[in-house]
């Protein structure tokens, strides 16, 4: 299959990306298992997967352009047209949307002046609706290069992005400190963060997430003291006692062999079903009404098949 018509990297960009592309591939027993995060690779690079950014992959990779674009297109993270220095991401999924997530979306767009997928002539914002962040629990949710910002309205998204713009510093709702697309793009390759600190900055899961944690341990949520909608699991023993006080078979089930007499005093194989009548029976068998066979006996007995 013909490679991708695309530019190379220049040369110092090339032997830059192919020693990280090294490292990265150098993590798994397969080369091609490092497809993913090569594509997040070029991404930094580029913001973006452009030709020349798959057309790299392929050759570290030793796969065909078509294969790497399969991939590239197939997963939203990776954008196939340049991002923003800051990705807004917007949740029109279920729960967000009905809680004003499709109002949000709508609203920033005709603030910003562009659409889905779009970045702002300044370079500083692209938006994009996002089918799901994961984050229900904290429904209207945005996200900014992939950090959480919870409960938003469509005011204050609309002041989320103007900050953005204006070089305000801006805390995520949870998480680290926010950083540029690109940035955010080669620490999903898998290179740390190298900000100081910022690792110890992401805090743990919030009240909405440990709310179902806290009704299984029988604690009662905040705002309603002394209300357990659930009972503690294993608050008292299920059995105080054992089930069985005595054991249950004291002595052998059976003392003596199991078949002193044969199972069956039936007729064996080839003798007649019924040597005798049974009780209310005569002697005299009725006769069959079945079709004689030539064999038949004189007396009018049945005859017997050969």
């Amino acid at each position: 299959m013909p490679a991708l018509p695309a530019p190379p990297y220049p040369e110092e960009v090339r032997a830059r990306l192919a020693a990280d592309a090294a490292e990265l591939i150098g993590r798994y027993p397969q080369a091609r298992s490092a497809l993913l995060p090569l594509l997040h690779l070029v991404q930094a690079e580029e913001g973006f997967v452009s030709p020349t950014g798959i057309r790299f992959c392929a050759e570290q990779l030793d796969l065909t352009t078509a294969e790497v674009t399969a991939v590239a297109t197939f997963y939203t993270m990776y954008r196939r047209r340049p991002a923003g220095k800051y990705h807004v991401g917007v949740c029109t999924n279920t729960l967000c949307a009905v809680l004003g997530g499709d109002q949000i979306f709508a609203e920033l767009q005709q603030h910003l002046g562009i659409g889905n997928n779009a970045t702002t002539e300044d370079g500083q914002i692209s938006i994009e609706h996002i089918e799901c962040n994961a984050a229900c629990d904290y429904a209207p949710v945005v996200m900014v290069n992939w950090e959480f910002f919870d409960d938003q309205t469509p005011e204050s998204a609309r002041q989320l992005v103007d900050d953005l713009r204006a070089g305000r510093e801006v805390r995520p709702t949870r998480g680290a400190r926010l950083c540029g697309f690109r940035e955010t793009a080669r620490i999903l390759a898998g290179f740390p963060d190298e900000r100081p600190g910022v690792n110890d900055e992401s805090g743990a899961g919030g009240a909405p997430s440990l709310a179902g944690l806290r009704l299984a341990r029988g604690e009662a949520l905040p705002g309603t003291p002394g209300a357990k909608v659930v009972s503690p699991r294993h608050e008292e023993p299920l059995h105080e006692e054992p089930l069985h006080e005595e054991p249950l078979h004291e002595e052998p089930l059976h003392d003596e062999p199991l078949h002193d007499e044969p199972l069956h005093e039936g007729p064996q194989h080839g003798e007649p079903l019924h040597d005798e009548p049974h009780q209310g029976e005569s002697l005299q068998e009725e006769p069959r009404h079945e079709e004689r066979g030539p064999e038949a006996k004189a007396d009018g007995q049945e005859g017997t098949e050969a």
